[in-house]
């Protein structure tokens, strides 16, 4: 595996392993707050963290000027995204809607062969193959879905496309812009959702409002980078690692003690990922 591979890959393994704890915040916040409020107030303080840093560290032009319909979609998909997303764990518990949106993976793989035209040879197909089943032995389908269910694995197909998008985005913005855009644009758009769902955060919540953004910041920050050195069929297994810190979360925050098949599945999981990682290694 050569280095610009292995830097992709570790920042986007971070990036999955932290995205989890805004999810956490969010999940707690659902108890007070419509999920089309806490969606507005994810992008609005991430705005608010960002915009410094983005003048500190690229000047006054701070939004990017190549591929802006890249860029409009990319945030277009992350919204939509994060808005089911939230609006399932308001309904479900968080390891389970985890597991529903991994679909993610293996639609931004289908996608980025067709789309990218990037390769995908049998162990991409194994690695994808072996984190679908891990996902499917946690989530236990039955014949009926929950709603929640429905919409996280909706929340999973827009962030496919969202993975789609930043790696063409990405190719030639530099990451601060790139998110910067995505933050703005976002607590924008996001706003008419807001005032129609309208609430007056209280005191002891505002440090919850400000993890949620904070956290948004890092794990995005890490994603779009990674997707500047490696391919998005290479990075979109490493998805699958959200499962390990939502669980960790659903135990630690809400008490939910993760059964045997959600073990079972999580092994399976990290099984895909060491595979595509080992064929990432025969190849350097």
């Amino acid at each position: 595996m050569n280095n610009k591979v292995i830097r992709g890959v570790i920042l986007m393994a971070a990036a999955m392993l932290v995205i989890p704890m805004a999810d956490g915040f969010g999940k707690a916040l659902s108890a007070n707050y419509s999920p089309l409020y806490i969606s507005w107030a994810r992008y609005v303080v991430a705005s608010i963290v960002i915009l410094p840093i983005a003048f500190f560290s690229v000047g006054t032009r701070i939004f990017p000027s190549e591929r802006l319909g890249s860029h409009f979609l990319r945030t277009i998909f992350l919204m939509a995204s994060m808005t089911f997303f939230f609006v399932s764990i308001s309904m479900i518990p968080l390891p389970t809607a985890t597991a529903s949106y991994f679909v993610a993976p293996f639609i931004a793989a289908i996608l980025a062969v067709l789309v990218l035209g990037e390769k995908f040879n049998r162990i991409k197909l194994a690695a994808l193959v072996l984190g679908s089943v891990g996902a499917l032995t946690i989530l236990r389908p039955t014949s009926g879905l929950e709603a929640g269910v429905v919409f996280a694995m909706a929340a999973g197909g827009l962030f496919a496309l969202y993975m789609i998008a930043t790696r063409v985005a990405s190719a030639s913005s530099h990451p601060v812009r790139t998110l910067v855009f995505q933050c703005v644009v976002g607590a924008l758009v996001l706003t008419p959702q807001a005032i129609w769902k309208w609430s007056i955060p209280l005191a002891e919540h505002w440090p919850l409002f400000l993890g949620l953004g904070a956290v948004s910041i890092v794990s995005h920050f890490l994603s779009i980078a990674a997707f500047r050195y490696a391919e998005a069929s290479t990075l979109a297994p490493l998805v699958y690692l959200e499962l390990v810190s939502s669980a960790a979360i659903g135990f630690v925050i809400f008490g939910d003690v993760p059964a045997i098949h959600v073990w079972i599945g999580a092994t399976v999981i990290v099984a895909g990922g060491l595979v595509l990682l080992r064929d990432k290694s025969s190849n350097s």
